[in-house]
């Protein structure tokens, strides 16, 4: 049976750079019942669970965050990269196959003790996820757990994530990277 979440993500051969298999959702998200389909499902598991706010990753978790956080009528908490967003706010420093790159949220973003729900499009190595939990793990906040469409399982994002005590689930899988 085909995967009706993974048959409508494009896959870019080479890119960013060579023998990179890109996976590309905004195929899916171009498809109204496949954006649908995905929405619904990520929303599924947490429907009944206390969640105060949906922290999603720049770029594309800002677009599922938002359409979650509407579903779960709670609010939404962007994770940005350095320098975008306006006022006072915290950082996280992560690593990168070559060097380092920074997170933010709002310093006020957070309350303590609010649960928070991380989610993304996808997860690699998972360095930008971890350290958007460390990032609200700082302000205060609870995390309930992390979703994502896609997983790349040959390159431990999951397991990392795991191994800080947090739930994790993807819709879909590919091998490779």
């Amino acid at each position: 049976m085909t995967d009706p979440i993974a048959s409508r993500i494009r896959t870019i051969p080479d890119y960013p750079k060579k023998g990179i298999l890109f996976r590309d959702v905004t195929t899916l998200m171009l498809d109204p019942q496949g954006f649908r389909k995905t929405v619904d499902e990520m929303v599924q598991p947490f429907a009944g669970t206390k969640i105060d706010l949906i922290a999603g990753i720049e770029a594309r978790g800002f677009i599922l965050g938002g359409a979650i956080a509407h579903q779960l009528s709670c609010g939404f908490v962007p994770v940005r990269k350095r320098g975008k967003l306006p006022g006072s706010t915290i950082a996280q420093d992560y690593s990168l196959e070559y060097g380092t790159d920074t997170i933010e949220i709002h310093a006020d973003a957070i309350k303590p003790g609010q649960s928070v729900l991380v989610v993304d499009d996808l997860v690699a190595t998972g360095g930008t996820a971890e350290a958007a939990i460390k990032l609200i793990r700082r302000a205060g906040g609870a995390i309930i757990g992390c979703s994502f469409i896609v997983d790349l399982p040959d390159l431990g994002g999951m397991e990392k994530l795991r191994a800080h005590g947090v739930s994790c689930r993807a819709l879909t899988a590919f091998a490779g990277h």
